[in-house]
C-alpha cells in the first residue's frame, strides 16, 4: 500500500496571536509560515509524489503551492475530511482564555470524551480523518501501485490523531504526540499494519531548546502557542 507524506501548515496568523483558529475563514500563513512552505519543496525533492491532498483550508493550500509550483505536474485534490477539528463555539477565541474552560482539561487528560460546544467531538475528528487516508490509500494504490507516495496537508490534531491510529494507540494517548507547523511525519501503510517512518520532522532542533535559551520574538511566540495547543485545541 501507498506512503503517506503528512504535512501540518505552515506558521499561521492565528498560531502567532495565540487565537484557536478551527475552521475560521482567511486565516492565512505569517511571513515565517510562508518561509516554511517555501523549503518544503527542497526537502520533499527526492519522493516520486504522485498527488498532494490538502485540508480546504487557506493555510494549508498556502502550504502546498510552492509544492505545487514546483511541480507542475503534481495534481492538487481537496478533501474535507482533514479539515480542522470544527471547535464550534471556542473558534476564534483566545487560548489563554481557554485554559481557564473546564472542557480544556478534558481535552489534555481523556480527548476521547471531549465534545466541541457547538462543534464535533474528538472522536469523530479522528474517525473522518482515519477514514479518509484510507480511501485515498485505496484511490492512490488503484491509479499508481502499491508503493505510490502522496503527500497531504492538514492540522495539528488531525495529524496526531492519524499517527496515534497508526501505531494502535488509544486516542487519550494522542497528547504524547507533537506536530510542529510544517512538520514532515511519513507513515508507510501495509495489508497487515502501518509503520510509522517520521515523526513531525522539521530538520530543525531549535524547538528542542530550554525555554529560558530561546532567543527572539519568533522563538517566544512559538513556544508559548505551542505550550498552549500546539495549533490545536488538543495539544500538550
Amino acid at each position: 500500500m501507498p506512503t503517506l507524506i503528512l504535512v501540518r501548515h505552515g506558521r499561521s496568523t492565528a498560531n502567532t496571536s495565540g487565537v484557536l483558529a478551527g475552521r475560521t475563514p482567511g486565516v492565512s500563513l505569517d511571513e515565517r509560515g510562508a518561509g516554511q512552505a517555501a523549503a518544503l519543496p527542497g526537502r520533499l525533492a527526492a519522493l516520486p509524489l504522485v498527488a498532494a491532498v490538502s485540508s480546504p483550508l487557506q493555510r494549508c493550500r498556502e502550504t502546498l503551492q510552492p509544492l505545487l509550483d514546483a511541480r507542475p505536474d503534481l495534481a492538487l485534490h481537496t478533501e474535507d475530511r482533514i479539515s480542522e477539528c470544527d471547535y464550534g463555539d471556542w473558534s476564534g477565541r483566545k487560548l489563554a482564555e481557554l485554559s481557564d474552560e473546564p472542557l480544556m482539561k478534558v481535552v489534555q487528560q481523556h480527548p476521547s470524551a471531549a465534545a466541541f460546544p457547538g462543534g464535533e467531538s474528538m472522536r469523530a475528528m479522528q474517525a473522518r480523518a482515519v477514514e479518509a487516508v484510507r480511501d485515498w490509500n485505496d484511490r492512490v494504490e488503484a491509479e499508481h501501485g502499491e508503493d505510490a507516495t502522496y503527500v497531504m496537508c492538514s492540522h495539528g490534531d488531525i495529524i496526531k490523531s492519524l499517527v496515534a491510529d497508526a501505531l494502535g494507540m488509544h486516542l487519550d494517548l494522542f497528547q504524547r504526540i507533537q506536530a510542529d507547523p510544517c512538520s514532515v511525519t511519513a507513515i508507510r501503510y501495509t495489508r497487515l499494519r502501518p509503520f510509522l517512518l517520521r515523526l513531525g520532522d522539521t530538520g530543525d532542533f531549535a524547538s528542542l531548546m530550554p525555554r529560558e535559551q530561546a532567543i527572539g520574538a519568533d522563538a517566544a511566540a512559538d513556544t508559548a502557542t505551542d505550550a498552549a495547543v500546539g495549533g490545536g485545541a488538543g495539544a500538550p
